[in-house]
Parts: C-alpha cells; structure tokens; sequence
C-alpha cells in the first residue's frame, strides 16, 4: 500500500490548508501529527465509507476529514489555523476493519509525512 501525501506548506495563523492523501485502496485512514520535541499525536481518522470519522478535541470544530472513494483519496480541511497546528502531518492507513481508529498503533502502513508551518 503506498500513501502519497500532498498540500503542506507555511500560512499564517487564522489561514487554511487542505492536506490531501492518495491511497491505493478503500479503506479506514488516519491523520497523525509531530511536533518538534513531541510525540506523535491524533488528528483525525475516518471509515473506509466516509460515513464515520474522529477527531481530536484540539482541532474538532476546525479540521475536517473527508474522502473521495471514486480516487481513494483522503482530505484534511484545516481551517482557522493556529501556531499550535505547526507540525509534519502523516496519513496512515489500516487495510482490514469496519471501524474508525485513533491509535497509532491500529495502522499498519504509513505516509512520508508533508510540513504544516503556521505563523503567528
């Protein structure tokens, strides 16, 4: 499986971003972010229908996660963003399950991660 990621770049705070993921199968995908000197954390994830997604309390309200089934492809709209949002974003993938996942651990193939700068 291999995920390509697309979209990151430097905007200021209050701009949006749209982050993009090109799979090549239907199936529950992720978004996971780190920053400097953190550990990895959750964004988002959504089912392989698009009919279920999670978000992390910090971006819930701001980030949103959809797909396009017809490309396999997966988005993260990111608006309002802030300095905090400042990370390397990874789209991850899990090939088998119904669910939506929001442990890194439930994933098995991951992205090369693309750079979100956000300015104050």
């Amino acid at each position: 499986v291999q995920l390509v990621e697309s979209g990151g770049g430097l905007v200021q705070a209050g701009d949006s971003l749209r982050l993009s993921c090109d799979a090549s199968g239907r199936y529950a995908m992720g978004w996971f972010r780190q920053a400097p000197g953190k550990e990895r954390e959750f964004v988002a994830a959504i089912d392989w229908t698009g009919g279920m997604t999670s978000y992390a309390g910090s971006v819930k309200g701001r980030f949103t996660i959809s797909r396009d089934n017809g490309k396999n492809t997966v988005h993260l709209q990111m608006n309002s963003l802030k300095p905090e949002d400042t990370a390397v974003y990874y789209c991850t993938t899990r090939t088998y399950g119904a669910g939506v996942y929001t442990a890194s651990e439930r994933y098995n193939y991951w992205g090369q991660g693309t750079q979100v700068n956000v300015s104050s």
